[in-house]
């Protein structure tokens, strides 16, 4: 089975909740169409390069996705109809990447770096 990253972005009013229940909906549309969601990461709250939909942040979520074709074409068709969503991208990939993904990986980092400022300081 092909295997893809479809990465989402919610509009910034949402909740974290309602922002889970996108992700769970999305996940039962590729269950429901042949499908396995192997990873699903949100990496929170972000600022975007630029307004979409009046919006400068959003909120950015990530899943590992495992199926037909025909899975990516339902769920970009429902990103399509829900007025949460403000982005998709669906990509094919070779394999799925283990453990956390970059972003996970930065924001980690991040905190890091902030902590031990906070300890010089």
């Amino acid at each position: 089975m092909p295997l893809y990253e479809h990465v989402f972005l919610a509009r910034q009013d949402l909740s974290q909740a309602q922002v889970d229940a996108l992700a769970a909906a999305a996940t039962e549309i590729v269950e429901q169409n042949g499908g396995k969601v192997s990873k699903t990461e949100t990496w929170g709250l972000k600022n975007l390069a630029y307004k979409i939909d009046r919006n400068r942040k959003a909120h950015f979520v990530l899943l590992n996705l495992e199926g037909p074709g025909a899975m990516v074409a339902e769920l970009e068709r429902q990103n399509r109809i829900n007025e949460d969503v403000i982005r998709w991208l669906t990509i094919n990939v070779e394999e799925h990447e283990t453990g956390p993904s970059v972003q996970m990986r930065k924001n980690e980092r991040d905190r890091k770096r902030r902590a031990e400022r906070e300890e010089r300081d």
